[in-house]
C-alpha cells in the first residue's frame, strides 16, 4: 500500500489548437506555466501536477470567444486577476462564489478560459 498522499490519477494532456503558438506559448509562460518544449507549430508546457498543454497551430482560423475545454485554479485569484489586467489582457470581473471565486481572461487565440480559486486538498 503506498503512502503518498496523492490521488491514484492526474489529468495527463490537453491540446489547444492555436492561431498562434508563440503568443499562446509567451501568454501561458507568464502567466505560470513551466516551458517543456517550443516550436514555431507546436508547444508543450507544464501546470502543477505535471499536466501538460499541448498548444498546436490549427491549420484553420480558431474562432474567437471559446470557451476552453479546460479552466485554471490558482492559489491567490485576487493576486491572478491583478496580473492579468497589469499586463493588459481582457478579464472579466472577480466573481465571489459558495466554492470557488473565479473570472475569465481572453488569450491571444480568443479562447476564454475560467480561472478559480484554489481548494485543493493535499499536496498535488
Amino acid at each position: 500500500m503506498s503512502t503518498d498522499p496523492r490521488p491514484d490519477v492526474a489529468v495527463g494532456h490537453i491540446r489547444l489548437n492555436v492561431n498562434d503558438v508563440a503568443a499562446e506559448f509567451s501568454f501561458f509562460v507568464s502567466h505560470g506555466m513551466r516551458e517543456i518544449l517550443n516550436r514555431d507549430n507546436f508547444a508543450i508546457l507544464e501546470l502543477r501536477g505535471g499536466t501538460h498543454l499541448i498548444l498546436e497551430k490549427s491549420e484553420r482560423q480558431v474562432e474567437t470567444g471559446l470557451r476552453t475545454p479546460f479552466d485554471l485554479m490558482v492559489d491567490d485569484i485576487d493576486a491572478a486577476h491583478t496580473k492579468y489586467v497589469d499586463d493588459g489582457l481582457s478579464t472579466s470581473p472577480i466573481e465571489r462564489g459558495n466554492i470557488h471565486d473565479s473570472f475569465t481572461v481572453t488569450t491571444p487565440t480568443g479562447y476564454l478560459i475560467p480561472v478559480n480559486s484554489s481548494h485543493v486538498a493535499g499536496p498535488v
